[in-house]
């Protein structure tokens, strides 16, 4: 419960932090909250929010280059280290069960520079 309560303190700082300009690239602020109400799925599993799945249709839209996938998947392997009780299966899963496909697997282990458009 903690981490979840720490992760959405950070989630908020980081939404803070992403509306300061900057240029069109996409943060680590912006992966973190649009993916906040995603973090009980990925603990726990269960029934994904649609919360969840709006972020994750809104972030995979908005990453429309090469550079802003790399930028999202780093992004998303610093965040699931930062998770308490991170399960990669249903992190591998989350994207599929929003009707999303990505050209990755959403892993700590992930190499994210590999990752073309």
């Amino acid at each position: 419960m903690a981490s979840i309560k720490c992760a959405c303190v950070v989630a908020l700082l980081c939404l803070v932090v992403a509306t300061a300009p900057t240029a069109h690239a996409i943060t680590c602020g912006q992966v973190a909250s649009s993916l906040t109400s995603c973090i009980p799925f990925i603990t726990k599993g269960g029934i994904v929010p649609p919360s969840c799945c709006a972020g994750v249709k809104s972030l995979n839209a908005a990453a429309k280059t090469t550079p802003d996938r790399q930028a999202v998947c780093n992004c998303l392997k610093s965040e699931a280290g930062r998770i308490g009780g991170f399960n990669a299966n249903n992190a591998a899963i989350l994207p599929g069960k929003c009707g999303v496909s990505i050209p990755y697997k959403i892993s700590t282990s992930t190499n994210c520079a590999s990752i073309k458009f």
